[in-house]
């Protein structure tokens, strides 16, 4: 009986060595998987770094303002009023008496107005 219960000991003993250099190998591997994760995500990290300066560069509104002359022709011109409020027919006149009308036009030289920048413009 003694020898049964010895090979059954040593059987059960080479069995938790393997199942325990088993799972030493899992957790070596994941380990090692791990490692290489984290380094992609600190390269991925940096790439957004530089992706995010450059996009700040390129989106500033002084680069968006110089594009839209350079490349649409826009150009910051001032504003000219062309009608004011007393201009407008009072609510319950005549419309079609031609006196109340005044032909729309613009008249006189408008005094240059300061450049604003884009981003004074749009609240940014």
């Amino acid at each position: 009986m003694i020898r049964v219960v010895s090979t059954f000991c040593i059987g059960l003993l080479a069995f938790t060595c393997t199942a325990n250099y088993r799972v030493s190998e899992q957790t070596r591997v994941a380990r090692q998987e791990l490692v290489r994760t984290e380094k992609q995500i600190k390269a991925e990290t940096q790439n957004i770094s530089v992706l995010e300066a450059q996009w700040q560069k390129i989106a500033s509104p002084d680069a968006i303002q110089k594009l839209a002359e350079n490349s649409l022709g826009m150009q910051n011109a001032p504003s000219v009023q062309l009608a004011s409020v007393q201009d407008l027919p009072r609510r319950g006149a005549d419309t079609l008496n031609s006196e109340n009308l005044h032909a729309a036009s613009a008249e006189g030289e408008a005094a240059p107005a300061p450049v604003v920048k884009a981003a004074m413009r749009s609240g940014m």
